[in-house]
């Protein structure tokens, strides 16, 4: 869970400017944290969270959004469940926080779903009900043969909401029931990337990334003694996809790329079919292989995100069908 621990880590710093984000996150937060229960006739708001961070970020924005003080108890671990959990509890103003973040309608009905306001938001109280699902309940695997995103929901129609939240950022999410529990999945390891970028986590993305690259070219290595015409057809062809991929990046940041990922960059753009290792040689000064590709990739990454802001196509838009087809 190492992964999971990295990404709520970040997404816990993010900061949110607007009231509407701020609200469409603690909502989902709650929502997907079990947030809401009834003691003795009164609404009373206790959500359950795995690290002191997205506690301190919840209450934070409770307080500040909201206007509403809560209680932080904090639980250590015993039996099957080992580790310490963080209690987030709302007793005295908990039916008005439970009204102002749609966790209850008008008639005092509970919300199933997702809250009104953020299904009926724009993209970004998307990205933000996505954010705080998983800072309540998601998780990340390590990329590899079962790699996924998860988040578990407190029932099928949180689970529905979620899916079509993720559609209306273009990414393609599933829901499922596994032991009378539901949860939605996202597989596909792009998909994950550019989940995880929307959210904010761009430091995970990178070394989630990372370690991705190094599991295929693990089970590829495994799985190939020696190199065939095919092979090195592929190589060839990642190889400019790179290429045209750096260029794209080198378009959208334009004078604001730093000096050290524009040469690398320009490396890669002027010697298409050259190694990792062969670019860093023609560095100046060299570079390891490995500096060259990390290089690179911070290059990608940056101009993704600068994308993303700007609303406009990212690095993989340069792709023609030709790179992205497999012999």
């Amino acid at each position: 869970m190492a992964m999971t621990a990295q990404v709520k880590a970040e997404l816990a710093t993010i900061k949110v400017t607007k009231p509407a984000v701020r609200k469409a996150e603690v909502a989902a937060t709650l929502r997907f944290a079990s947030g809401l229960h009834i003691v003795s006739g009164r609404i009373v708001i206790e959500a359950e969270l795995d690290t002191g961070a997205v506690a301190r970020r919840l209450r934070t924005d409770i307080a500040d959004v909201f206007g509403h003080s809560s209680d932080l108890v904090i639980v250590n671990g015993s039996g099957i469940r080992r580790g310490t959990r963080y209690i987030v509890r709302v007793i005295k103003d908990g039916e008005a926080l439970a009204r102002q973040t749609g966790l209850i309608d008008s008639h005092g009905r509970p919300t199933r779903g997702l809250p009104p306001q953020v299904v009926g938001g724009g993209t970004e109280e998307c990205v933000a009900a996505w954010r705080g699902a998983f800072l309540a309940h998601g998780s990340l695997t390590e990329p590899g043969r079962s790699m996924a995103l998860e988040v578990t929901c407190p029932g099928p129609e949180a689970a529905l909401a979620l899916v079509g939240a993720a559609r209306r950022l273009n990414i393609s999410a599933k829901s499922r029931e596994v032991r009378n529990i539901d949860r939605v999945v996202i597989r596909d390891g792009d998909a994950i990337g550019e989940l995880l970028t929307r959210l904010g986590a761009h430091d995970s993305v990178l070394a989630w990334e990372e370690r991705r690259m190094r599991r295929e070219v693990r089970a590829s290595a495994n799985r190939l003694a020696n190199f065939d015409d095919a092979n090195l057809r592929r190589s060839a062809r990642a190889a400019v996809a790179a290429g045209a991929r750096v260029e794209r990046a080198l378009e959208i940041l334009g004078d604001d790329v730093p000096d050290h990922l524009k040469n690398a960059g320009l490396l890669r753009v002027e010697n298409k079919q050259a190694s990792l290792e062969e670019l860093g040689q023609l560095h100046n000064p060299p570079l390891t292989k490995d500096a060259v590709a990390g290089r690179i990739r911070r290059l990608l990454a940056t101009a993704d995100k600068r994308a993303a802001e700007l609303g406009i196509p990212n690095t993989e838009a340069s792709l023609s069908p030709d790179m992205l087809d497999g012999d």
